[in-house]
């Protein structure tokens, strides 16, 4: 059985590479961003993520959205 593909996961993947590279905990992160901890625990795998919430992580990371295929 073939797993569906949750674009979710990669971006809370991205979110983590991200914090990682800057030496950041996840509090550090929420703190930045004005969430909670969990919250980022939440975002980097992929779940509930609102468009809010991540908007929030990542200005807080310096980063912007940006879409593409990655299929």
């Amino acid at each position: 059985m073939s797993r569906i593909p949750n674009p979710a996961r990669d971006v809370g993947q991205d979110i983590r590479d991200a914090r990682r590279a800057l030496g950041w905990s996840q509090t550090e992160l929420a703190n930045r961003a004005l969430v909670s901890r969990p919250t980022i625990a939440r975002v980097e795998t992929g779940s509930n993520i609102s468009t809010g919430t991540l908007e929030k992580v990542v200005k807080a990371l310096g980063k912007h959205l940006r879409i593409t295929d990655r299929s």
